[in-house]
């Protein structure tokens, strides 16, 4: 059973993996073997092979030194600014990732995703690049920005009704139909290796200033970027603690962590962090997590806006109320970094005029 940390709402559940490095061979052909689609899980050495594919495409982005935050947590805070990634989040290395191993012969039937937003600009923008037609499959809830930005990336967009529709179905008939590759938002080891990228640009840019981390924070949904953090940053920093952070009433990782099997989430909206609302864990990034990750933490709506205020008033950063969970987080103490060397992934800055005017004011 999980050791369980108490700290007042949210709670902080904690699952000890001491000593954790990377998947055993052995632990990657059991759980793969077990998967309804057995996939082989990606390792660190794929997130290298990926960042050689990304090089000069994606953005390296920085990983911001925190004074502000320093002081107010006692801790030694880096914050790492996929804000400031191509297309405005970390979404855009996986699918570039993925897009680029698909062979010449299939790439003119294009591809097919489907996203809350970044993920679907991710995909546009990674197939404008190399040539192929994308067709999106979006929310019709989604915020107006996400869909016009993907769709003056050249994608065709397909909106559904995300409570009484299944997306996943809609987006396998069109690629069916079309003859187009399917590119999942987070479970592919394809899509889980470029995310992994994040991860090992942490470690470089911590190690280049002599630092190592004790605690990484990540942002998740389906859990595609802190299956990829946490397999880069385990395989060099085997002593960091990674957590998932989620919107309070969806935190479906913490209670995955907490039962040992992946949990649903029982609404599929509610929250301000529109690209937060996977209703599950997938089943390969929840393979990873469920070994590599110290535990899960969750931020309410009101914690969520007050993090976004923060980032732009005292750090300067548009972030998204997704993009700001693990900052809210820490902001509320629910993270406790004192004494640590902390790492919190701002993951996305794609978000509507008018709501980041009404969080910021």
């Amino acid at each position: 059973m999980p050791d369980r940390c108490d700290g007042g709402a949210p709670t902080v559940i904690v699952v000890s993996r001491p000593g954790a490095t990377a998947l055993p061979s052995e632990t990657v052909g059991r759980y793969a073997r077990k998967m309804s689609n057995p996939q082989t899980l990606p390792t660190a050495a794929d997130i290298d092979a990926a960042a050689g594919r990304i090089a000069g495409v994606a953005v390296r982005t920085p990983l911001v030194h925190s004074p502000v935050l320093d002081a107010r947590t006692g801790g030694r805070v880096f914050l790492k600014a996929e804000t400031l990634q191509r297309t405005g989040s970390f979404k855009f290395r996986g699918a570039f990732n993925m897009l680029a191993q698909i062979p010449e012969h299939q790439r003119e039937n294009g591809v097919v995703a489907y996203s809350s937003g970044n993920h679907a600009q991710g995909v546009a923008a990674a197939a404008k690049l190399l040539g192929m037609p994308a067709v999106i499959v979006m929310p019709a809830d989604a915020p107006a920005s996400k869909r016009a930005r993907t769709a003056a990336l050249g994608a065709e967009v397909v909106l559904y009704d995300r409570v009484h529709e299944s997306r996943e179905a809609i987006a396998e008939r069109i690629a069916t139909a079309r003859g187009a590759t399917l590119v999942p938002p987070f479970d592919h080891p394809k899509i889980v290796a470029g995310q992994g990228t994040v991860g090992r640009e942490i470690i470089e840019d911590l190690v280049a200033l002599g630092a190592s981390p004790d605690l990484v924070a990540v942002n998740a949904s389906g859990g595609g970027l802190t299956a990829g953090v946490a397999l880069a940053v385990k395989a060099k920093a085997a002593a960091a603690n990674i957590f998932t952070a989620e919107p309070e009433n969806f935190d479906d990782h913490a209670r995955s962590f907490a039962s040992g099997v992946r949990e649903r989430n029982s609404a599929a909206s509610g929250s301000i962090c529109d690209a937060l609302l996977a209703p599950s864990p997938g089943e390969i990034t929840f393979a990873i997590n469920k070994m590599l990750v110290a535990g899960g933490v969750a931020a309410s709506d009101a914690e969520v806006a007050a993090a976004v205020a923060f980032a732009f008033h005292e750090l300067k950063l548009v972030v998204e109320p997704g993009g700001a969970v693990a900052l809210a987080a820490l902001l509320a103490g629910t993270l406790d970094v004192r004494g640590r060397v902390a790492v919190i992934v701002l993951s996305g800055g794609n978000v509507d005029a008018e709501l980041f005017a009404k969080l910021i004011g």
